[in-house]
């Protein structure tokens, strides 16, 4: 974080350096320096020149060879760079070495996202998984803040009042840390609270999972016209919103919103956003939405599929979903996606075309965790009809002389109770299937 360092100057051009460890991975370290200049951008910070290095090797002093740092350093002053960004990550003691020589500030990816992430975080949830990740990564680095002060030695052996100072520093940020863990802790319960509430009603759920910036929100206010923020920006939005959504079946769905993925997402915020990123992890199905107009959007699939399977969400039912239909007209791109994906859905939340195959899909996918049908009820078992009210939905009711006549949707474990009063096919009840998330594509 840019408050960190010893100068309070704000930083306003940027020199990005990507490094190849590989030959073979020129290409993607390419794509992910691309990514990193738009998040620089998400900042507010203008990108003055790019830079690919090609290593055989990290080092340990500067991660890239000392001729390539100067070269680096000297590229920056060119350009009137005030701060060099790092798409791999760098120590706190290389993080020191840069500064040292370059007397600018250097930062990497994470200190990117976490800086993006604590403008954007709105609600107190929000707000608190990001001060925890930004306390955990500036830790190590305190040293960049006090370093006008730790040569103020008093003698051999002695603690100089830089020393002093850090230590004090170092004891109240790990205090601070405690602190959030336990306020995380509180907001988890308070979560679990309101989804006992939620499950009363066996209403079943799902979760727009997906890429930074692949539309989510807009989809999700195309489905339940829930006015969200819609920004053509990386994580434009980082808190959660879940509202009721009502497919053209009739069927009720809780739909959330979740916040965006990117590569190389530092892995203390997967830690600190496990609570909003849970809504993947606990509902029935999954709406992985991809931007089809992003030639990297494979690898951007690969990216989200890694991280819920390092959330534990790797036993749920995924619909793949391309998004941004009406910006790409290649057609021979579009062929190729289907090929590789058979079983997607192409869509634009925009024009709301494809919208239909959506619906359809989560309809089936909501099969196996409800029973659908026609009953006819004797007004002597008004309670069944309240039962199927309270806990199912009912999308017709007519009264047939001492009986009613429902078409309902209910919850499986009440099947039982209305096996009698169905009309026509015996009720079903499935048991959710088991689906697997390894990658369509293996990552190169």
């Amino acid at each position: 974080m840019f408050e960190l360092q010893s100068t309070s100057k704000p930083k306003r051009r940027a020199f990005l350096v990507g490094v190849a460890w590989k030959q073979d991975e020129s290409m993607d370290a390419t794509s992910l320096l691309s990514e990193l200049g738009e998040l620089v951008d998400t900042m507010g910070v203008t990108v003055v020149e790019r830079l690919l290095v090609k290593s055989n090797r990290p080092q340990s002093r500067f991660l890239v060879g000392s001729g390539k740092a100067e070269e680096i350093i000297a590229r920056a002053r060119v350009h009137k760079a005030d701060v060099i960004v790092f798409d791999q990550p760098i120590t706190p003691a290389q993080q020191r070495n840069w500064e040292e020589i370059a007397k600018m500030a250097v930062i990497d990816r994470e200190e990117v996202i976490l800086d993006i992430f604590a403008r954007r975080a709105r609600t107190r949830e929000a707000r608190l998984q990001v001060d925890l990740a930004r306390m955990q990564y500036s830790l190590p680095r305190l040293t960049r803040a006090w370093g006008h002060l730790d040569r103020q030695g008093a003698g051999m052996g002695a603690m100089g009042v830089g020393e002093t100072q850090l230590e004090t520093d170092r004891r109240l940020v790990r205090k601070r840390i405690e602190r959030l863990k336990a306020e995380i802790d509180e907001v988890r319960r308070q979560r679990a609270t309101r989804r006992k509430q939620r499950q009363r009603r066996p209403m079943p759920n799902a979760a727009i999972v997906g890429y930074t910036n692949a539309g989510k929100s807009s989809l999700f206010h195309k489905l339940t016209g829930e006015d969200v923020l819609i920004e053509d920006k990386l994580f434009a939005t980082l808190d959660t919103t879940t509202r009721k959504l009502r497919l053209p079946d009739g069927e009720d769905v809780l739909l959330t919103d979740t916040v965006g993925f990117v590569r190389r997402l530092p892995h203390g915020l997967v830690e600190s956003f496990k609570a909003t990123l849970e809504e993947s992890v606990l509902a029935d199905f999954l709406i992985h939405l991809l931007d089809v107009s992003n030639r990297s959007v494979v690898e951007f699939y690969n990216t989200t599929m890694n991280v819920l399977e390092e959330l534990g969400a790797d036993m749920k039912k995924i619909i793949t979903v391309f998004n941004k239909l009406d910006a790409e007209k290649d057609a021979s791109w579009l062929a190729s996606l289907q090929r590789h994906f058979p079983e997607a859905i192409f869509i634009s939340a925009q024009t709301g075309e494809g919208l239909e195959n959506l619906y359809r899909r989560m309809s089936e996918s909501l099969e196996s965790h409800v029973v659908r049908g026609d009953f006819l009820l004797p007004q002597s078992r008004y309670d069944l009809i309240t039962t199927a009210r309270r806990n199912g939905t009912v999308i017709t009711e007519t009264y047939e002389g001492d009986n009613v006549k429902l078409t309902a949707i209910l919850p499986p474990k009440l099947a039982s109770k209305y096996e009698k009063y169905r009309i026509g096919k015996k009720a079903v009840s499935v048991q959710p299937s088991a689906f697997s998330l390894q990658p369509l594509i293996p990552k190169r």
